[in-house]
């Protein structure tokens, strides 16, 4: 039986199918019953060294639902590393304080340097442009609820697929699940070598194309993804590709019905607010998800769950 207990979620790689499903299963439970007390006297610390809303406030509510205190920081104005502190000893003091702690970085594997230093648990909150594996749990959830199953699907990530964090943790946790890929980017965005090994790892069935045309009315999930301006380091870049994927519901004429549009947001100008109203829209029950997945986390490996 999978055990989550005291287990680091640093990346999608280091969680079985098994463990996915376990969070999954569990996080169902919350969807459909009120606030529990099961963290009662336990304190969560909450540490985005980079901005966040979704992530932040889902982990900050699921934690209070469950009867847990919440400590930390967004941005590090008003911390001592704007003293100079050293990250280590951030997290070496922080982690006499906590049960367990989230983090958020702008550097690639800052979750992983935390996990070597603390004796408490560490999820990963997104660190840099390299994972995010809760989002990848909330996105595997959200799918089996619309599809009842991931095995088949036809699968297309869209956009920015180079730095995009989220499409990195869900396309490992896709190859898993046996679902089929398409990568959909300009060449300057495409998905990074690092992933396509994981990929084949699984054997996992994917192609890398630059229309949406080419597979839109094979899809069963359509999962947009913003080109993050924050990542690049050229304006002139940027502006390149930053609207080279805007979705455009005339296209979607002869879609599959069970369509799903799914995204990890914040969007800016690639998936207009007009597909908001149709049934293809999953977004926002997607981020509802999170509060979920994220009380199932917290649950499990603070062991007030088996």
């Amino acid at each position: 039986m999978t055990n989550l207990k005291n287990k680091n979620i640093i990346y999608t790689q280091d969680l079985t199918k098994s463990d996915i499903l376990k969070i999954v299963n569990t996080a169902k439970r919350f969807a459909n019953k009120k606030s529990s007390k099961l963290l009662y006297g336990k304190v969560i610390a909450n540490l985005f060294f980079e901005p966040s809303s979704r992530t932040r406030f889902s982990f900050e509510t699921a934690a209070k639902k469950l009867g847990a205190e919440t400590i930390g920081f967004s941005g590090t104005e008003s911390t001592s590393l704007k003293k100079g502190e050293s990250f280590e000893d951030t997290i070496k003091v922080i982690n006499g304080y906590s049960d367990c702690i989230v983090i958020r970085h702008p550097d690639n594997g800052a979750a992983k340097r935390a996990s070597k230093i603390a004796n408490i648990p560490i999820i990963n909150a997104g660190d840099g442009s390299n994972q995010h594996p809760t989002q990848m749990i909330m996105d595997i959830y959200t799918i089996l609820e619309s599809h009842k199953k991931i095995n088949g699907l036809n699968v297309a990530l869209i956009g920015d697929l180079k730095y995009g964090r989220t499409v990195h943790s869900l396309s490992i946790a896709l190859a898993m699940f046996g679902a089929n890929l398409y990568f959909i980017s300009p060449s300057q965005l495409k998905m990074p070598a690092w992933v396509k090994t994981e990929l084949k790892k699984h054997k996992a069935k994917f192609s890398e194309i630059t229309k949406l045309s080419d597979v839109l009315n094979k899809l069963d999930i359509l999962y947009s993804t913003r080109v993050q301006k924050e990542r690049f380091k050229s304006m002139s870049d940027y502006n390149k590709v930053k609207n080279k994927y805007i979705l455009n519901l005339k296209d979607f004429i002869n879609v599959k019905k069970n369509l799903k549009i799914m995204h990890p947001l914040p969007r800016v100008n690639e998936l207009p607010t007009e597909f908001d109203d149709t049934p293809y829209a999953n977004y926002f029950e997607q981020a509802q998800n999170g509060l979920y997945v994220r009380q199932a986390i917290l649950s499990l490996i603070l062991g007030a769950i088996k």
